[in-house]
């Protein structure tokens, strides 16, 4: 197939691609801001401006959770179009195969993954950190207010001393708490001081704490701007139990592996998001080839809609698969590897397989 018929091909898949994806981006961003609006427009300080901000920042993290959809639905639009307008069945009485003219589709669904992976998964990573940070900042010192996710309890032994460290809401990939409290414990394990700070900051060798109230034996000392508390916690001590490895950029994903497992820690979330994010490009490919098997029979023939639904179901299979042994793999259950790739390998087979059946027999 020539030049020119391919690379037709590969800018109508890229074109509806796109629209897609900026139709789905618009359609996240107007929900979201909906609901934010909706829970934070009677509490001081809310502006239409905030909330468009936080929302605009936390789109790019679920559009990338969307991506898979896009591609898919992008192939079938493409093949019911150019079938429609009989250009599959032009192309096929002029000798093309299958093979060739589902070739475009495959590099656009490749193209789409490495600019996922090489420019949107960046962009989300920071966004999401700062409309974290435009939100905790926004609903700081409201009681009941929450914001990010939950910060799991940690325990850090300084000499005599463990402390118990816990916060509402994780910052700047878990080196940033706010809403924090800990408690310190004796010698006996038993509790004789308690602080709440409005941000923790983890530096060199002790935690930063800002706006602190503390309680000790029982009696509530004065409230200070700043107070230290000693730690031997390591950044990526911290970062593998507290930051989402949705929050951390593709390319910095293998030197924070490399340093945690360094230290002894498995880092076992932040390979699969890794693993993850290095197959989502053949994921897309195998999106199309899906998409191939239900979206291209000739328009005389009936473009059947169950078979389109199928096609979809399959997709959405396919995803939810990925999904669930994902979990797995960030609780250290399966290699990432397997993770990752097992999934994309055997959705690429069951499409070429059956594609081999209805082109060639």
């Amino acid at each position: 197939m020539g030049w020119t018929l391919n690379r037709y091909f590969l800018g109508r898949y890229l074109t509806i691609a796109a629209w897609y994806f900026v139709g789905i981006y618009a359609l996240i961003m107007l929900i979201d801001f909906t609901e934010f609006s909706s829970r934070t427009v009677g509490l001081p300080g809310y502006s239409i401006r905030l909330a468009f901000a936080v929302s605009a920042l936390r789109v790019p993290i679920i559009m990338q959770q969307a991506v898979p959809f896009v591609a898919l639905v992008a192939a079938i639009t493409t093949l019911v179009s150019l079938n429609r307008k009989s250009e599959l069945v032009i192309a096929r009485a002029a000798g093309i195969s299958a093979w060739q003219f589902l070739l475009p589709c495959c590099i656009g669904a490749l193209l789409f993954g490495l600019f996922t992976v090489g420019v949107l998964n960046p962009l989300a990573a920071h966004a999401v950190s700062r409309s974290e940070t435009l939100e905790n900042n926004f609903r700081q010192g409201r009681a009941g207010a929450t914001s990010g996710d939950a910060a799991p309890w940690l325990r850090q032994k300084t000499g005599n001393t463990d402390t118990i460290i816990g916060a509402r809401t994780v910052l700047n990939q878990g080196l940033e708490l706010a809403d924090v409290t800990m408690f310190s414990l004796d010698s006996d394990g038993n509790i004789y001081e308690r602080r709440d700070a409005a941000r923790a900051f983890l530096r060199d060798g002790y935690w930063e704490l800002q706006d602190v109230r503390s309680i000790r034996a029982g009696e509530q000392l004065p409230p200070v701007d700043t107070d230290r508390v000693a730690t031997n916690l390591r950044p990526e001590f911290v970062q593998e139990r507290l930051a989402r490895p949705e929050t951390i950029p593709f390319y910095e994903l293998p030197s924070k592996i490399e340093v945690a497992q360094s230290f002894g820690l498995k880092a076992s979330a932040f390979a699969t998001q890794f693993h993850t994010l290095m197959a989502l490009p053949f994921l897309l490919v195998a999106m199309t080839l899906i998409a191939a098997t239900t979206s291209m029979r000739f328009q005389r023939m009936g473009q059947s809609a169950t078979m389109i639904l199928g096609g979809v179901l399959a997709g959405f299979l396919l995803y939810v698969v990925s999904v669930l042994v994902k979990a797995f793999g960030n609780a250290g259950l399966v290699p990432p590897f397997v993770v990752a790739w097992i999934p994309v390998v055997v959705a690429m087979f069951f499409g070429v397989t059956f594609l081999l059946y209805k082109e060639d027999g």
